[in-house]
């Protein structure tokens, strides 16, 4: 039977026919719908986000240990929030296999950075997988998790934004019932005192000289013998561009990434003229083959930077001499399309809190999420972001050094905040740090897709534990200043912005209006713009809300007046406070007029 499978839902199926047991993940592009798939086709897998990656890491590692095998996926970064326990994982080994999922983000579609997870593996000394192909995505994870028990390693795949969203015909299998393993008791193995630990490395040691006789046999890296003189070592999405602009290349593909099978590489490139090595991101393939004394070349043509593409690789053949400008100019170029700048929704609720934050002239420190589009024009109104949580660490350093003359407020989001900003308002508490933290509590993890998380009540496999409370929680961390707030009241939040960051000590606001799109779309009656009143001043612009759009009419200097789509407005009713006219209102007593 063969069906039609992203990327991720082809690792997801994996997962089935491989005999998962548990899956972990917190929420992030490119591998959210992983989890999501496992919980709405194979519920027979128990599923669950955490509040972070490192979290579900340890969550997958203790039904390991306990005897399963366990399926954890996150984003690349989040393998930074997970590399304590995956380091140490590596030295312990499993008892169920143990598959990690990396999905990286080349160009940074939806990320901070375009960080190459390949060098974690290397780093863990683990074994990783890269598919180039849905089949490989499903195929692989069958693989990785015997590989994980054969070798007594964590495994890791690395997946990127094209092959986890691309989708492909997959071959699919019948489940398998998974080895019966229980937990065994076994400190040596899985206690790492440094008594332990010593002993583990050379155990990793060991396993990693298997590997390397196990990479040079793999089938998945396999050589494609087309008779030309010239050879191209690649993998991933990067060997699809390739053959798509040289079929006829002779090709090493690489599936088992580390440790690279060097022995078949070195007689690949004795047997060719030129070999060049293509590759997304950082020269990790062509690093390790030249510390292996075998010359090859690639990054010089292909460049560091971004994602690859049929072009992008054709100019790069085209560089080193591989094939003419006829060939190179006849690979259509991706078409570009409208550009559609970032904003956020109508009526999201964040859009009063930042509106009111402008007008403050405060700094504002940042925090990855929806809100992070604050910094857009004509908002301006963020001015950091640097990972996970850092928000309110960053304000609590600005604030120490007195680094803004308006006084410092972080932002942070309600998933985010159980993600890792429990232990900055804990800094703010034991240091004494006159901060003000907004908590923009819209009930979901609202970025990826609205997923769940423990301030929504609700897990994903649909049971019902109740809230954790936002405002229990700071309360039982020592925050005394608690303010809660509808950020659709305009004075309002900056009154209460205002007199929060006068008080000595930390305070944190939490606003209370949900996401207007999930879990269902929120629409109240909209607004609309009476134009014989409007007199053009363009206050209603400044909050960005795509609902408001310049119309045909102008002002005596030029200047558009300004018109509401009622089929997209929410009625959130902040335009309408920001209007110094008064000419915004309600579409009913506009009717009525």
């Amino acid at each position: 039977m063969r069906e039609l499978m992203s990327g991720n839902e082809a690792v997801a199926r994996g997962a089935y026919e491989a005999g998962v047991k548990l899956a972990a993940a917190y929420p992030g592009t490119p591998s959210t719908e992983i989890l999501e798939t496992l919980s709405a086709r194979y519920r027979s897998i128990y599923s669950q986000w955490s509040p972070n990656e490192k979290v579900a890491f340890e969550v997958g590692i203790g039904a390991s240990i306990g005897g399963a095998r366990a399926l954890v996926t996150m984003k690349h970064v989040g393998v930074n929030v997970a590399a304590d326990p995956l380091m140490t994982f590596a030295y312990t080994g499993v008892n169920g296999g143990f598959v990690l999922v990396s999905a990286d983000d080349p160009e940074m579609h939806s990320s901070q950075n375009e960080q190459d997870n390949r060098y974690y593996a290397k780093f863990a000394q683990i074994p990783m997988l890269e598919p180039s192909d849905s089949q490989e995505s499903k195929d692989m994870v069958v693989t990785a998790f015997e590989m994980s028990e054969i070798f007594d390693t964590p495994v890791m795949l690395r997946m990127t934004t094209r092959i986890s969203h691309s989708k492909g015909i997959v071959a699919i299998n019948n489940p398998v019932a998974g080895p019966d393993r229980k937990f065994v008791k076994d400190p040596s193995k899985y206690v790492m005192i440094p008594s332990n630990a010593r002993n583990r490395h050379v155990v990793v040691a060991e396993r990693l000289e298997k590997l390397r006789h196990f990479t040079e046999e793999t089938p998945y890296n396999r050589i494609e013998d087309n008779g030309s003189r010239i050879g191209v070592i690649t993998g991933g999405v990067s060997y699809q561009y390739a053959k798509e602009v040289a079929p006829d290349f002779d090709y090493l593909k690489i599936g088992l990434s580390f440790p690279l099978p060097l022995k078949k590489i070195e007689q690949f490139v004795k047997s060719h003229d030129k070999v060049i090595v293509v590759e997304e991101l950082e020269p990790y393939y062509e690093e390790q083959i030249r510390a292996a004394g075998i010359m090859v070349e690639g990054k010089k043509y292909m460049g560091q930077l971004g994602e690859l593409s049929p072009k992008r690789v054709a100019e790069g053949f085209l560089r080193a001499g591989l094939i003419d400008e006829v060939h190179a100019a006849s690979i259509t170029p991706q078409e570009d399309m409208f550009p559609r700048p970032p904003v956020l929704c109508p009526g999201c609720p964040h859009r009063g809190a930042f509106t009111a934050l402008k007008k403050l002239k405060v700094t504002v420190t940042g925090d990855i999420g929806c809100y992070t589009l604050g910094v857009m024009k004509p908002l301006n109104a963020l001015d950091t972001c640097i990972c996970m949580g850092a928000s309110i660490g960053n304000a609590i350093g600005m604030e120490r050094v007195k680094g803004s003359d308006k006084g410092t407020v972080a932002v942070i989001g309600d998933s985010t905040f159980f993600h890792s900003g429990i232990t900055g308002i804990l800094d703010a508490v034991y240091n004494q740090s006159n901060v003000t933290t907004i908590i923009l509590d819209n009930r979901a993890t609202a970025m990826t897709g609205g997923q769940q998380h423990p301030g929504t009540g609700s897990t994903l496999m649909g049971e019902r534990p109740g809230r954790v409370e936002i405002d229990e929680v700071v309360k039982a961390l020592g925050v005394k200043n608690i303010r809660k707030l509808d950020a659709y009241q305009l004075e309002e939040a900056l009154d209460v912005i205002k007199e929060e960051m006068e008080k000595p000590g930390p305070s944190v606001i939490i606003t209370t209006r949900p996401c207007v799109l999930m879990p269902k779309r929120i629409m109240e009656e909209p607004y609309v713009v009476d134009l014989d009143a409007c007199t053009g001043c363009g206050a209603c612009f400044q909050i960005s809300c795509p609902a408001i759009a310049a119309s045909e009419r102008t002002n005596k200097h030029g200047h558009p007046l300004a018109v509401i789509d009622d089929t997209i407005c929410t009625g959130c009713t902040l335009c309408a406070q920001v209007c110094p006219e008064e000419c915004i209102i309600l579409k009913s007593q506009f009717v009525e007029a």
